[in-house]
């Protein structure tokens, strides 16, 4: 998996200033980013049901347990006995409830899954369809091979069918099946909105149902917006977010959590998709729920609004009218450092912006904690908070330029000089020598060459002529060459200080992949 390190997939993640425009804002890619991984902790792709007991759909009575051994349970489940098939596929879901180790593969390999899917068709036997239900629901929680021999066994359809059945358990444990199987990947995602899941899960949401039936249903409209490669269905997107936008306004932290994950898999991509989600007028509630003291729904909320930011500048413009600049200094400084660096992520996507943005930004008071993090961040926020200066310094006029050296960013990032990440390394030698040549312009160079000295910047940056990084080692001469030389006439000539602030923009190009497909042109 690519990792964050990479300067390619890292600039894929961020919006930057240039003279193409085309090159002025790229998307995130959810696969690069350690706040992505593959099997995040925050929320679960596949969930199992470990219930100890099971209720009787008909009657609300618990059934009695009777243990059998897997040759009964094949025995009784391909009986023609009802009762014989009920009691078996019950001691079935029972070994595949247990919490540790348990028999998914047995129960595949036995080959009782045909058989489970025909006891879901049973309407006038509802005990044995939930019973069906439930094993098949554990089994489609495993590995993708055992998911796949749900589907392959038949049961989306005969699933999908019980969403409309009038026994509520009967009806959820349906949903958590076909949550389960469209949480594997978008393949088995697409069969499931093929067949017509949508509108019946659509019509489940109601106000007057159980909150744990509703969290079902929210957590499985969430699998159905996730994964790319590709993206969901624009028909099924324009289905499922009326109701996302619906469920935002919920006061369970659950609905809200899952809620907040959908959003961010819709805004993940294009922005096309992008545009779908912003104009269901959501961005306030997901500002206000930035705010919140719950773990698992801030970050899906911030992942969301920091999604919508890599969009066009309209887009970023939105959010910030629905006041995300003012939460972000709080989340700047939040106790989690995973907070801290999805924070200074989305303040970057904001500093690559026009400079009326970045006025914003000064304006909400974001360069204090933004240098407070370049201070004392962990590295990982660290690297966050030099991209945002990077893309400040390239979008920011000379003014924004001279508030944000103001503001204490240039010992930081000299301190930072000595790290081991070379593309960091190189980020901040060009930033400072870009603030350099605007003190060139405003006739203030030896004043902050002075400042710079003092910081140990000089002895920092000679230093690192001698890196073994040829970049690092060019870029630290010319410096000191343009810079700090007594003529400052020798050396490679860097590139003049333009309206565009190509310099760092070339930057960036040099390190794109030539492999890599084009960024989208921005209209």
């Amino acid at each position: 998996m690519p990792t964050l390190d990479a300067p390619e997939e890292r600039l894929r993640k961020f919006k930057y200033r240039g003279k193409d425009a085309s090159m002025r804002r790229q998307q995130r890619m959810a696969v690069s980013l350690e706040l992505r991984k593959a099997k995040k902790d925050e929320q679960a792709l596949k969930r199992r049901n470990i219930t100890n007991f099971s209720p009787d759909p008909a009657s609300g009575q618990l059934t009695k347990g009777v243990s059998l051994t897997l040759q009964e349970i094949i025995n009784g489940v391909n009986a023609s006995d009802p009762d014989l098939c009920f009691q078996a596929t019950q001691e079935a879901r029972k070994m595949l409830s247990q919490e540790r180790n348990p028999p998914l593969k047995l129960i595949v390999e036995a080959g009782l899954i045909p058989r489970l899917v025909e006891f879901l068709k049973l309407s006038p036997q509802p005990c044995l369809q939930f019973e069906a239900a439930w094993a098949l629901t554990n089994i489609a929680s495993g590995t993708s091979e055992q998911t796949q021999a749900v589907v392959e066994g038949g049961a989306i359809p005969p699933l999908v069918e019980l969403l409309s059945s009038p026994h509520m358990t009967v009806c959820e444990q349906a949903v958590w099946a076909l949550g389960n199987i469209a949480g594997d990947g978008p393949e088995f995602r697409d069969l499931v909105i093929s067949s017509n899941a949508i509108p019946h899960l659509l019509a489940l949401v109601s106000s007057t149902i159980p909150i744990t039936f509703m969290r079902n249903i929210t957590w499985t409209l969430s699998n159905l917006c996730r994964n790319k490669n590709p993206y969901p269905s624009v028909k099924a997107v324009k289905q499922i977010l009326p109701v996302l936008s619906h469920l935002l306004q919920h006061q369970d932290s659950e609905v809200l959590s899952d809620t907040c994950w959908a959003l961010s898999y819709l805004t993940d991509g294009s922005n096309e998709r992008i545009s779908q989600v912003v104009n269901m007028g959501v961005l306030p509630r997901l500002v206000q729920l930035m705010t919140s003291s719950e773990l698992n729904v801030l970050t899906p909320s911030l992942r969301t609004v920091g999604n919508i930011v890599t969009g066009m500048d309209h887009q970023t413009q939105v959010a910030i009218d629905a006041g995300m600049l003012n939460v972000l200094p709080q989340l700047l400084m939040h106790p989690k450092s995973s907070i801290q660096k999805e924070a200074a992520w989305a303040l970057s996507n904001v500093a690559a912006g026009p400079h009326q943005h970045i006025q914003r930004l000064i304006a909400c008071g974001m360069l204090p904690p933004l240098v407070a993090l370049l201070k004392n961040g962990e590295f990982k926020v660290q690297k966050e908070a030099v991209w945002t200066v990077a893309n400040f310094t390239t979008g920011g006029t000379i003014d924004q330029l001279i508030q944000l050296v103001h503001a204490g960013v240039l010992e930081p990032l000299v301190n930072l000089l000595t790290i081991q990440d070379t593309k960091i390394v190189i980020i901040i030698l060009d930033v400072i020598s870009f603030i350099l040549q605007a003190a060139e312009k405003l006739s203030e160079k030896e004043n902050l060459c002075l400042l710079i000295e003092e910081m140990g910047g000089i002895d920092k940056i000679e230093a690192l002529q001698l890196h073994e990084n040829p970049q690092v080692a060019l870029t630290a001469l010319n410096i000191i060459e343009n810079h700090f030389s007594e003529g400052e006439e020798s050396g490679t000539v860097l590139p003049a200080l333009d309206q565009d602030h190509e310099f760092l923009n070339r930057l960036t190009k040099q390190y794109q992949d030539p492999t890599s497909p084009k960024p989208r042109s921005k209209p």
